[in-house]
């Protein structure tokens, strides 16, 4: 049912790559954010978003045929600009091997990017298409979600086309406008995310999907080790930084060529098996990795302030997604203030394309994307009842928050959904997991027989902002659990639980108006047990997606050891 007849609907895509999603701003507007995976329970699926863009179309009330204009997040002809490249590689005899083959997966990837933009084009024939530059749709969506009139951009992932990490610089005064410029770009081979990749794939874990987990293990690991390693791996540059293609061989956009060169296994150890058992090596190598990622960070933050000259910065890329980099920088005072949007990775390009085809017809930002991350799908009319798997049992308490906090309180764990579906890696309190965390064992109970995942992973706590400082160190407000935090020694005599082996935690901080539901959990709670703090994880297991949907958020419940779900208001149990 068409409800209106909008003048402008930009629909920005994620797709066939990894992280699959779409954003939809109409008249100016943002409308909606949803991320596949959540919808079709697919991990980083990389197929078109096509159950994010029914919900978008359906929630706005317009047709496929009133979609003006569409932006994709990656531009095709970039990835040739490797080609300039290829004569000094082939010059090289540390890159001469691969010169040629790296040359034409990036030819490839170009081609292939055309054939997606011509079944962009079949999808959507009266609708404009238009591709942004990647890394340009990561800095917008970092830059307009913050509220900031004038910031550093720093972003940093894998790869865009060609580039890896940029400096930019954005101002959106309140008179109007916006301008966002990328000032310096640092181009493939030289890439963070391709190293961190590399490394996490060596210690046994999913690249693209595991980085966090060796992020938590390189807290129980001593950096020095291989510190010498890393330095020599990934040397710091006037401008930036550099890889080593000895130990980090020159990338192919191909599976059949390693990312591990035999001189780096000779240094450190042999590939792990993921079934095989944790050594100190393995540790101390995921410490020495994170360490250097931390400096390079560090190090880019700092041109990023000396370049642009301004007091604030905007983080994106999935680099950004690695608080503990993220929370240094906070911690060195380079910025009066960090800000990392709720989806830094490449699913939030989406809503960067979308930005960036809004911005360039309009001279102006959308509205509805500063600090937003409830933007996907809801349920309020839901009916549990009438859905239920065999063995759950549903009813509607009188006062449901008092009811969470409650059983919280008597040291159960539960499940969260409610609301809109939020976008990006973390939960953020509507498709949540809660639990105590004066809760004893609380951290291998939820490790062990609910999330199933590694015994080291810890656990994020949110706590209401006004009590923030009584716990936790941070200088800034966290509102999307994106920056690790020192701890106060209140927190470490009083809750443990929420405390990683190298003495942070990865804060959320919560205002009554970002969340009222969850604040008023979390007022329950302190009434009931005097701490304003729960643990907060997602609401999945180990290799699924967060989930989306009431289907999803049942067989959750159904299949791990919570003890209850309350799902809009409904309370469920086994």
């Amino acid at each position: 049912m068409i409800r209106h007849t909008p003048r402008s609907c930009v629909l920005g895509l994620c797709s066939y790559t990894h992280d699959s999603a779409a954003a939809l701003i109409i008249d100016g507007e943002l409308v909606g954010f949803a991320e596949e995976e959540r919808l079709v329970g697919d991990k980083h699926t990389s197929a078109y978003p096509a159950q994010a863009v029914s919900w978008l179309l359906a929630e706005a009330g317009i047709a496929p045929e009133q979609i003006t204009v569409v932006g994709y997040n990656f531009q095709a002809h970039r990835y040739l600009g490797t080609l300039a490249q290829t004569p000094g590689q082939l010059l090289r005899s540390t890159t001469r091997g691969r010169a040629i083959p790296r040359a034409r997966s990036f030819i490839r990837v170009a081609r292939r990017t055309r054939a997606r933009l011509a079944d962009l084009s079949a999808r959507f024939p009266r609708a404009r298409l238009t591709a942004v530059q990647h890394h340009r749709a990561h800095g917008l969506y970092a830059f307009a979600s913050s509220a900031y009139e004038d910031a550093a951009v720093l972003v940093a992932d894998s790869l865009g086309e060609v580039q890896t990490t940029t400096i930019g610089h954005a101002r959106a005064p309140l008179s109007g406008g916006c301008e966002y410029r990328i000032t310096e770009a640092i181009d493939d081979p030289a890439s963070l995310g391709y190293a961190y990749g590399a490394v996490t794939e060596h210690l046994g874990w999913r690249r693209g999907d595991e980085e966090g987990t060796v992020m938590a293990l390189a807290a129980l690991g001593d950096p020095a080790r291989f510190r010498k390693l890393f330095a020599a791996a990934i040397p710091l540059t006037d401008t930036g930084f550099a890889l080593n293609s000895e130990l980090l061989p020159l990338r192919v956009l191909s599976s059949q060529y390693a990312r591990i060169a035999s001189a780096f296994t000779g240094a450190t150890c042999p590939p792990r098996r993921p079934d095989e058992p944790l050594e100190q090596v393995h540790r101390d190598l995921a410490a020495a990795l994170q360490e250097r990622t931390e400096q390079v960070m560090l190090h880019l933050a700092q041109r990023a302030r000396r370049l642009t000259g301004s007091g604030l910065l905007c983080l994106g890329g999935g680099v950004a997604a690695n608080c503990v980099a993220v929370g240094k920088i906070v911690e060195a005072g380079i910025f009066d203030e960090v800000h990392v949007p709720p989806a830094p990775g490449d699913s939030g390009t989406a809503i960067g394309a979308a930005i960036a085809l809004h911005l360039a017809g309009s001279g102006t930002l959308p509205a509805g994307v500063t600090d937003r991350c409830y933007l996907g799908p809801a349920y309020p009319d839901l009916d549990p009842p009438a859905e239920l798997r065999p063995g759950l049992s549903a009813h509607r308490p009188a006062e449901p928050a008092r009811t969470l906090a409650r059983h919280l309180a008597d040291g159960r764990i539960v499940g969260l959904f409610q609301g809109r579906l939020e976008a990006g890696p973390r939960a953020l309190g509507n498709r949540s997991i809660l639990a105590s965390p004066l809760l004893p064992g609380v951290v291998e109970r939820l490790n062990a027989t609910v999330k199933f995942r590694e015994p080291f992973r810890p656990f994020a706590p949110i706590v209401l902002a006004d009590a923030a400082a009584d716990y936790f160190t941070l200088p800034q407000p966290a509102p999307f659990m994106s920056i690790a935090s020192g701890v106060t020694q209140l927190t470490r005599d009083k809750i443990r639980a929420v405390v990683h082996v190298n003495d942070t935690a990865r804060v959320q901080t919560l205002t009554p108006e970002q969340n009222p539901f969850l604040a008023q959990v979390l007022t329950e709670f302190a009434t009931l047990t005097g701490l304003p703090v729960v643990i907060n994880t997602s609401l999945n297991v180990k290799g699924k997606p967060i989930c989306g949907t009431p289907e999803m958020a049942l067989d959750c419940l159904a299949g791990s050891g919570l003890d209850a779900l309350l799902m809009e208001g409904w309370w469920i149990t086994k």
